[in-house]
């Protein structure tokens, strides 16, 4: 049966829109003013709400091993919040698999772990723990024939990569059409930092953020961009950016034509270093850490100027309980991450757009429509266009919502966000003209979702006057044929 949504305002990256949208068989079939209702048609009212693209979330971690802890939310229980979140589609980052295996190990893993599980669409990232020929040669298959366009570098961790490893990727990655997205943290000066606070017996959660400062990171951001510039302008993605030291260095690169590209997450754009404060602290430990209220504000400037490209959640969920058993006595033993994946679009729809920072086509660019561009799901995730996959979030802007966990989809103890009052709240998810979730109720299928292979990375689809986002344009047939990227200069 078709679908016809009816009085609605449709959003997309460009603008808004007082018109009908017509699913048919998953896809966006018509839009248009007052169109007419066929007797197979399921008409859905959405007067008064917003009707936007469903988000995109590059940045989970579900069913992944930290190797002393491994994180509650499968790709079941993960998917199913970010459905009831409003987020339709999510790319992966794996972790890492056993000392020197290849690429394809753990996509195999990942393969594995999502197939019957997840509710929604997914991709995964792969993740470069090792740079050897080998490893080298795997990047042009992973891009071309199984669809992964993008890979992670750690700076940091147990696998991170020296200088030497993280140009001969870029170099590779570059020739292969692919995204390198990175974690910048010095890994030398964090370790020495926190071999000085644990020996003098400063152990507490605070502790946690004064061993990994905002230098520690903006360094290596500087670092990444320097490297990627050395190795032929290879395009990046720095992901979790949490300062404006960084957003800094971010801004004179893109001046200069780089191609860097950074997300932030909400965390970092509504928590702050008071967290460490507080009894239940252990819940706020993430790296990078929360920082000050001065740097929260400097953050939503990047917002404001579009010198951030994406939003993400980082979703990988520790529970409480399990944090203060691991690390009640010492900041480093807790296993880092905060959940968030399923109160992504609803509080920067309430922070952002009904607080009047951003209006609702640039939300629907920060938290969907780029996310599709840089990770080679354009046009058919991310977009309003004939054709495209029918992923859609419905947002009411008159209700409001209050964050309460035990509402909550994923399998932790607890939220972050515990007590926030959003203006707003979300109606219906559809994920390729499936109901997931309707008024906070989950009402999807574990399976439903389905493995996306991902297009070379495309400079080119980032340029809004190359590619429109007018609903009337038709997007191509689609196939599962991985077209080459373009050459950067």
């Amino acid at each position: 049966m078709k679908q016809l949504i009816k009085g609605g305002t449709l959003v997309d990256a460009q603008g808004e829109y007082q018109q009908d949208l017509l699913i048919d068989k998953g896809k966006i079939a018509d839009i248009g003013a007052s169109l007419p209702v066929a007797v197979d048609t399921e008409v859905i009212d959405a007067k008064g709400l917003y009707v936007m693209p469903g988000g995109i979330d590059v940045h989970t971690h579900f069913d992944i091993d930290t190797g002393i802890a491994r994180s509650c939310d499968d790709f079941f229980s993960g998917t199913r919040a970010a459905a009831c979140g409003g987020t339709t589609c999510v790319v992966d980052h794996m972790g890492f698999g056993p000392r020197g295996c290849s690429l394809h190990h753990q996509l195999d893993v990942y393969h594995g772990y999502a197939s019957d599980k997840a509710v929604i669409d997914y991709s995964f990232h792969g993740v470069i723990q090792h740079v050897d020929d080998a490893v080298l040669a795997e990047m042009d298959d992973m891009v071309h024939q199984q669809g992964i366009s993008s890979f992670k570098l750690y700076l940091t961790y147990g696998y991170k990569l020296d200088d030497n490893q993280v140009l001969r990727a870029l170099q590779q990655l570059r020739q292969v059409g692919a995204l390198a997205t990175v974690h910048p943290e010095n890994d030398a000066a964090i370790a020495m930092r926190r071999a000085e606070l644990l020996a003098a017996g400063k152990k507490s959660a605070i502790y946690h953020a004064v061993s990994r400062p905002i230098a520690c990171e903006a360094e290596a951001i500087s670092r990444m961009i320097n490297l990627a510039q050395l190795a032929g302008n290879a395009p990046l993605y720095i992901v979790h950016l949490t300062n404006g030291l960084g957003l800094d260095y971010i801004r004179l690169a893109k001046q200069a034509g780089q191609p860097v590209w950074v997300e932030t997450c909400l965390q970092y754009l509504l928590l702050d270093e008071r967290c460490y404060h507080r009894e239940d602290a252990l819940k706020y430990i993430l790296s990078p850490p929360l920082r000050t209220r001065s740097e929260r504000d400097k953050l939503w400037l990047g917002i404001a100027d579009n010198s951030i490209d994406t939003t993400a959640s980082d979703h990988c969920t520790f529970p409480y309980q399990q944090r203060v058993a691991m690390a009640k006595d010492d900041f480093s033993r807790c296993p880092n991450g905060l959940p968030g994946v399923e109160n992504r679009l609803l509080l920067l729809f309430s922070e952002g757009v009904m607080s009047g920072r951003i209006t609702p086509s640039r939300f629907v660019d920060l938290t969907s429509t780029k996310p599709a561009r840089l990770f080679g799901l354009w046009p058919q995730k991310g977009s309003l266009q004939l054709g495209a996959d029918a992923d859609l979030v419905l947002i009411d802007p008159y209700r409001t919502t209050t964050i309460r966990h035990e509402h909550l989809h994923d399998n932790s103890d607890y939220s972050p966000y515990e007590g926030f009052v959003c203006q707003g709240a979300l109606a219906m998810t559809l994920s390729r003209g499936n109901l997931v979730a309707k008024d906070g109720k989950f009402v999807g299928q574990a399976g439903q979702g389905r493995f996306v292979p991902r297009q070379p990375f495309n400079q080119a689809l980032l340029h809004m006057d190359h590619y429109s986002d007018r609903p009337n344009k038709v997007v191509p047939p689609l196939t599962d044929k991985v077209e080459p990227g373009i050459e950067w200069g």
